[in-house]
């Protein structure tokens, strides 16, 4: 089933429309999907080495259009979703707190998130919900995922075919880590 997967995605790498949907899913993955755009971008890189920073600059720019998404899911549906359900278990105080805290260092953790396999999602919908003031928020947002991505892009343009060789071979190893460091990114927000 990996192999496949991975197969479906190099054909879809190398297709018409592969910088739209690495557009979508680098969108949607910054609000609410995920499955980090990596998993498309990748592949598109490797098979497209000189599109790599034109790839980069798409997925960021859908990105943090996603990211806006996000801080407006914290922000326009915190009122009507998650205060009450934080009323109800008598936790709004403690919000409060955390609101204030948060936007002490909320910038680092958008960065932090930004390049890091934490999931980004989180800390746009807790920007959003903690009112980090959004000219700050969209700027570490551009600055992370620029960073990320196009330290990604310039890797693989520059060692491409045996990255794409360790990627072939060892398939198997690389899903597994992909899924430690997705799940970890998780069990760190879930403890945190």
């Amino acid at each position: 089933m990996i192999r496949r997967l991975y197969d479906w995605t190099m054909g879809l790498a190398g297709s018409p429309w592969a910088l739209w949907a690495l557009a979508v899913i680098a969108f949607v993955e910054s609000s609410v999907f995920p499955i980090p755009p990596d998993v498309l971008m990748i592949p598109m890189i490797i098979a497209a080495p000189r599109r790599a920073f034109l790839i980069a600059g798409v997925a960021t720019a859908a990105s943090v259009a996603g990211a806006l998404l996000g801080y407006y899911i914290g922000w326009g549906l915190f009122d009507t979703v998650g205060r009450p359900v934080l009323d109800f278990y008598g936790k709004a105080e403690k919000f409060d707190d955390f609101a204030r805290r948060y936007n002490e260092w909320g910038v680092w953790a958008v960065l932090i998130a930004g390049v890091t396999p934490f999931p980004f999602k989180v800390i746009t919908i807790a920007s959003g919900a903690t009112g980090l003031a959004l000219v700050p928020f969209i700027l570490s947002a551009i600055v992370a995922r620029a960073l990320r991505f196009f330290i990604v892009a310039g890797l693989l343009w520059r060692f491409g075919a045996p990255i794409r060789d360790f990627i072939e071979r060892r398939l198997g190893l690389v899903f597994t880590l992909f899924c430690v460091l997705l799940i970890g990114g998780f069990v760190l927000v879930r403890y945190l």
